[in-house]
């Protein structure tokens, strides 16, 4: 019993590793955010839209005037040629509860920004997607979420994207850099393989100096910024440690390709250190450098409004 509560634990800390890369992803690298919009739910955003990212915990009202608090993965808003609101959540394993959980979420979403004109409640449910880590040939592409009311029947799609169906080649051809740090998933099954044979370890450290080299050029092309790589890498580590907890080679070899890759700019650096004596003028560094507000906003914690303003 004290086993299978202890493997329990491990899964659970385990997916919440990923849950907070993929939150700190979307977050400090949003500009990484919409290409993978325009690959799942077709949209052409171009890069010049604005984010805006809402609390990601929501209470749920219970019977006996509880409250129960939930934690979305990313709830946010796309403020383009149009207003549109999102609901994407990453998940490890398909689980059947999913569809739940999306439920609860976007409809809470839905009432906390619904408006009342007259006698008339009007709510919007946001566009949702499922990232899925792991999939398998039953997983499906889209899933269906339906309400029947007194006044008729509603269905709302939510999209699934399943990141073992990308090779990197499509995730760089499509600008999907945000998977990359979840790619290491699509080895997951040669694990065993790698950690005892070096000649097999070696391919993947291969497969993975491509990738880095090719994170480089988009830097130097300016098509990514220094910090997108540094959290990109970064990530990558994160994901790396939790996925082959087991697999002390695997851990190892492709944390040797990653090395000290971690690339951080000098005005980063001075802020932390202490050496800036403020906010402001780590802002205007930041901003100098090409780092966008909202990647701003995350490192100094502090919101969007402060950084424009």
């Amino acid at each position: 019993m004290s086993h299978e509560k202890d493997n329990t634990t491990e899964k659970t800390q385990i997916g919440t590793i990923y849950d907070d890369v993929y939150r700190t992803l979307t977050v400090s690298c949003s500009g990484l955010l919409l290409p993978v919009l325009n690959e799942v739910f077709g949209e052409h955003y171009t890069g010049e839209e604005y984010i805006d990212f809402s609390p990601n915990e929501h209470f749920l009202n219970r019977q006996a005037g509880e409250e129960e608090k939930r934690i979305t993965d990313t709830s946010f808003t796309v403020h383009g040629t149009e207003r549109k609101r999102y609901l994407f959540e990453c998940q490890s394993r398909p689980d059947s509860s999913m569809l739940v959980r999306i439920f609860e979420y976007s409809t809470q979403i839905a009432l906390e920004e619904g408006t009342l004109e007259g006698n008339t409640l009007r709510v919007e449910i946001p566009h949702c997607a499922i990232l899925y880590l792991r999939s398998s040939r039953f997983t499906p592409d889209k899933l269906q979420i339906q309400i029947n009311t007194p006044g008729g029947t509603v269905v709302f799609d939510v999209h699934a994207m399943k990141l073992q169906e990308y090779t990197i080649e499509e995730i760089f051809e499509k600008k999907l850099s945000m998977l990359i740090p979840f790619y290491i998933f699509s080895y997951e099954k040669h694990f065993e393989e790698y950690n005892t044979n070096e000649e097999r370890l070696s391919e993947l450290q291969a497969e993975y100096a491509k990738i880095v080299t090719h994170l480089d050029g988009l830097v130097e092309q300016e098509r990514l910024s220094t910090y997108e790589y540094s959290m990109i890498i970064d990530m990558s580590k994160k994901v790396l440690e939790g996925i082959a907890v087991k697999y002390e080679n695997v851990r190892k070899g492709v944390k040797e390709v990653f090395g000290g890759k971690i690339i951080e700019t000098e005005t980063l650096k001075n802020y932390r250190a202490g050496a800036l004596d403020t906010k402001k003028e780590a802002a205007f560094r930041m901003h100098d450098l090409g780092m966008k507000e909202a990647d701003i906003a995350y490192v100094l914690r502090v919101s969007i409004s402060k950084v424009e303003e």
